[in-house]
């Protein structure tokens, strides 16, 4: 009888452990006591800390792609479709998948090394004793803040690489703030705008999870920690292309419908 490969073994019992770690957090997340307090805070660190990083690598992405794309549209004659061209494909893709990276690498790992340290450091077995809930306090918060700030971030990230692009074609093309955003708001439809706001709950709750489950779950000391902060990176961006392939794949049947 064949066995299975310790590699496939060991991806199918981490994804049964993340499985399980995604009901336990829908079993609490709606049950009293609500931690608005952590919920808060969290929502602080995760959003505000962020969003100097996210409009830096918004504005960047707008000014990047507008540069690459616009000698070839000059090619082609169809320059005058750079804000329609540039604010589709920011709002569609690029905005919230480049997003959701940066903000796995930055939210993943911090959360990922947070409760890794507090894990190794005894805290969370301290939480259980004194009679907290530690799953409660320190998952549900952080991923429900994921969820929360992540749509924001986004919209931040799409509106200021926006005006990046911007800059580039008033520099170069001389066209005015009012006639960019014109032609940029009449070519987004609410089928651009709802499925591309919808699936960055799904990239926050995936980061927010990967996060918790590889810190809460920490083993082997210190050098636990750094595990914890590094797979988490990996495996939430990894997690991030599956989701958004899935809901790439969910609005497109849902358009032929």
């Amino acid at each position: 009888m064949a066995t299975i490969p310790k590699a496939l073994r060991d991806y199918l019992d981490q994804t049964g452990e993340i499985s399980l770690f995604a009901m336990r957090f829908f079993r609490e997340a709606f049950h009293r006591p609500f931690e608005f307090k952590e919920l808060l805070r969290q929502c602080y660190v995760i959003g505000y800390n962020s969003v100097f990083l996210v409009i830096t690598t918004g504005f960047i992405m707008g000014l990047v792609l507008t540069l690459q794309i616009r000698p070839t549209m000059i090619d082609f004659g169809a320059v005058s479709y750079m804000p329609q061209l540039v604010s589709i494909a920011i709002v569609r893709e690029i905005g919230p998948v480049v997003t959701a990276l940066i903000c796995a690498g930055k939210i993943g790992s911090s959360i990922g090394a947070e409760l890794g340290s507090m894990k190794v450091t005894e805290q969370i077995d301290a939480m259980e004793v004194s009679g907290t809930n530690p799953f409660k306090y320190l998952v549900v918060t952080r991923i429900w803040a994921c969820i929360l700030m992540l749509p924001l971030l986004v919209i931040a990230a799409d509106a200021i690489g926006l005006f990046g692009s911007f800059l580039v074609e008033t520099t170069k093309g001389e066209v005015s703030m009012r006639l960019y955003f014109n032609r940029v708001f009449d070519s987004l439809l609410f089928g651009d705008l709802i499925p591309a706001t919808v699936k960055t709950f799904f990239f926050g709750f995936a980061i927010g999870l990967v996060g918790c489950y590889k810190g809460y779950n920490s083993t082997k000391g210190t050098e636990g920690v750094g595990h914890a902060a590094n797979s988490a990176v990996v495996l939430a961006s990894l997690l991030l292309f599956v989701v958004d392939f899935l809901a790439v794949l969910v609005a497109d049947i849902f358009y032929e419908i």
